[in-house]
């Protein structure tokens, strides 16, 4: 137990960029697949398939400056700079989607769990202290410098 403690505080948790990716992909799938349940599950759909493009700008600054958003959405992006705030943003993120199995019980649960394990993985790189770094398959450190 003592060495995969060890093994874990030495990992670099930041290349959670990776665990975006899987959020992306994950909450865009399942909010088109949940779109066509009965009950409040469509609304959690939705906000589900929000949550995609949303984690895409936060995942891949470089979007930021290549696509037509508006200043007010820019500066939302912007404000989840450190592993805090965007720990913060996936847990709420988590949670809304844990919320939707009051309405049933869903596939929205798998994005629950992805969003949360994102949001630990942010958490415990800001307790190490290590600075964000993007996921390498969307570019990597040099896609976040390109941010002004």
């Amino acid at each position: 137990m003592e060495n995969m403690l060890t093994w874990l505080v030495g990992q670099a948790f930041t290349p959670n960029g990776q665990t975006g990716v899987i959020c992306i992909f994950l909450c865009f799938a399942l909010g088109i697949s949940n779109l066509f349940n009965a009950n409040w599950v469509i609304a959690f759909s939705i906000v589900c398939l929000i949550y995609a493009p949303v984690i895409l700008f936060l995942e891949v600054p470089l979007l930021l400056r290549i696509c037509p958003t508006s200043p007010k959405f820019d500066t939302f992006i912007r404000k989840f700079e450190t592993n805090y705030l965007r720990a913060g943003l996936y847990l709420v993120m988590s949670i809304i989607q844990w919320a939707s199995i009051a309405a049933r019980v869903t596939s929205l649960i798998a994005a629950a769990v992805v969003l949360l394990f994102a949001a630990i993985f942010y958490a415990l790189a800001g307790l190490k202290g290590q600075a964000f770094q993007g996921s390498k398959t969307l570019g990597g450190q040099g896609v976040a410098q390109m941010i002004i």
